[in-house]
């Protein structure tokens, strides 16, 4: 091989040689990369996943009396593994020391971790899996207080690194935090007497009290703050995240979500009963069976006077009956509707799912391709001037040497825009777990609704504009009900024009005189009637039956804006509709 290269290559070619010789070998190992990164996500899916978790958080995680992880999210985490195939082991410690094996790679995933948007930055979490309350817990005989803003001043004990740790640091109560290694420390300072008062999750609280006998302990304010309970994973493990996302969605199709959360949160045993308790309520039963007995004397005087009435009330609740029927069926043909559209929600997410572990491989490949070229180009240019034109891949390499570098982001672009249109699918097909307090920006939502109905809008009209304007005031409700309505809105925008040359026009401001966010949608469509304005959004209202409308579009959007606190307004002079979407803004309120 040595002789024919330096039969090829001219005296002070043979450095140059070596160096094209490397670069053909790297092309031809290069060409079974796909192979061998599939080959790699094969060996992701099967391998031990290290799952970390609290070791004395109960009942949600902790070591029991034989050593074993036992609690809530360690039943959860093993039935998620079973139905996705999943191997895992647990790794309990003290909650700090689980956060740093997280970010060191040591664990890949926390099973039980508050949501914040703090932590976000951080971390990816999943949906939710529970809802976690904090309380306020002191002795029976402290002053009583009424709300965190009310501990200033005193000391207040609260588990290291824990969600409530960071909220009473952002509120300014860290000058007299006593910070423990579980919730349980925190809890025996209290009853000690060395410590005011201990913040701590109700459910752990009212657990630990009870199997510690701290009898002198009592919840003072049950609620001061909610938080989402998710898994967590360090931030872009997307395949992983979406592996327990999938398995939990599963679990709660199935039934045995349900079972394991009955299971350890379902009942709660609260503080002992005393006698004056239980005095109470004898009273409370007592005092009502002594006016019963009394009821049922006059009862016996009056009963043929009721006879009489009831007579009378045969009629009426005849009526009523046949109206409750029919309220009956029509609610029937919604849920028959409902449950369409959560099929078709499921296999939106699973086709979702499938294309990303390609695009996963495009965008992972593409840049090593883009390296390869910058690298390989060196090499090649010194060809070109000392050699002249010369044919590459078919084309003279004066023209390759300016295309593929084009091809490649071409590539990378793709992939990112297939990824992009993926993930807005699966959010809006995901199951709606949220509480609808979250603060989102209404551009936002309005751009996430353009890109999912973009092939729709592409078809309908050549004369779509938007309109975004900045520095929008944020709105309070449910990102992926807002971006329900605008879908339903633009997709009707869409299906009023007659043909591609009319427009739609979509813009946002805020009405700063009311305080509202507007979204005003306007198309140049064949218009609505004057009669079917006020039906617009009655239930199975259509005027589109023989293509395959269900009137239930715009019914369900005018309920979900209603929920928002906002109004949804249709206008029509013939020449097409606009429709005004308003919100009330959101504004932060600030201690006085």
């Amino acid at each position: 091989m040595r002789a024919k290269l330096r039969q090829f290559f001219p005296a002070g070619w043979r450095e140059r040689g070596s160096l094209l010789l490397a670069l053909f070998t790297f092309c031809f190992l290069a060409a079974p990369s796909a192979l061998l990164a599939a080959g790699d996500v094969a060996a992701a899916q099967t391998r031990t996943v290290v799952v970390g978790g609290d070791r004395d958080y109960p009942p949600y995680e902790f070591i029991d009396r034989s050593g074993q992880p036992a609690g809530y999210n360690v039943d959860l985490t093993r039935a998620i593994a079973e139905v996705m195939g999943m191997k895992v082991e647990f790794r309990l410690g003290s909650w700090a020391e689980m956060r740093d094996a997280l970010h060191s790679g040591r664990v890949d995933v926390l099973q039980g971790m508050s949501y914040s948007a703090e932590r976000s930055d951080e971390v990816d979490f999943s949906v939710p899996h529970a809802v976690v309350n904090h309380a306020i817990f002191g002795r029976k005989d402290n002053p009583s207080v009424n709300s965190l803003e009310e501990l200033k001043g005193k000391s207040v004990a609260v588990h290291r690194g824990g969600i409530m740790h960071d909220y009473l640091i952002r509120q300014g109560l860290g000058e007299k935090l006593t910070l423990t290694d579980t919730p349980a420390d925190a809890l025996r300072l209290v009853a000690s007497g060395k410590i005011e008062y201990a913040v701590v999750a109700i459910v752990p609280g009212m657990y630990m009290i009870r199997e510690l006998k701290l009898t002198n302990l009592v919840p003072v304010v049950r609620n001061v703050a909610t938080h989402r309970y998710c898994y967590a994973v360090d931030k872009g493990n997307a395949e992983l995240l979406s592996r327990f996302n999938e398995g939990l969605a599963i679990l709660k199709k199935t039934g045995q979500y349900e079972v394991i959360h009955n299971k350890w949160l379902g009942v709660v045993d609260t503080a002992p009963i005393d006698w004056w308790t239980i005095v109470k309520y004898a009273a409370v039963v007592v005092v009502p069976l002594v006016f019963l007995l009394g009821g049922f004397a006059l009862w016996s005087r009056t009963l043929h006077r009721q006879v009489a009435l009831r007579t009378a009330d045969l009629t009426r609740e005849i009526a009523e009956r046949r109206q409750v029927e029919e309220e009956l069926r029509l609610n029937q043909q919604q849920l028959v509707q409902a449950d369409k559209m959560a099929a078709l929600g499921v296999l939106v997410s699973g086709v979702a799912h499938e294309i990303n572990n390609p695009t996963g491989i495009i965008l992972l490949e593409a840049p090593i391709l883009k390296r390869f070229h910058t690298d390989a180009t060196k090499i090649l240019e010194r060809y070109f001037e000392e050699n002249g034109d010369f044919t590459c891949g078919g084309l003279p390499y004066s023209r390759m040497r300016q295309e593929v570098p084009k091809s490649l982001a071409k590539i990378q672009d793709a992939g990112k825009r297939i990824k992009r249109i993926v993930d807005d699918l699966k959010d809006f097909a995901r199951q709606d777990t949220t509480s609808g307090n979250d603060v989102i920006d209404l551009n936002t939502a309005a751009q996430a609704a353009v890109r999912l109905v973009e092939p729709t809008i592409r078809k309908a009209t050549r004369n779509f504009s938007v309109g975004y304007r900045k520095g929008l005031p944020r709105v309070r409700g449910n990102r992926q009900r807002i971006e329900q309505v605008l879908v339903n809105l633009i997709l009707n925008a869409c299906q009023a024009l007659p043909d591609q040359e009319r427009g739609i026009e979509l813009i946002t401001w805020h009405d700063a005189f009311r305080d509202n966010v507007v979204v005003r949608l306007r198309d140049e469509g064949t218009g609505i009637a004057p009669e079917h304005l006020s039906r617009l959004t009655d239930p199975f209202f259509t005027t589109k039956q023989d293509q395959g409308g269900t009137g239930l579009g715009l019914s369900v959007s005018a309920g979900i804006v209603k929920e928002h606190g906002g109004t949804l307004e249709f206008q029509s002079d013939g020449s097409g509709t606009t429709v005004t979407l308003t919100l009330p803004a959101y504004h932060k309120e600030v201690d006085a």
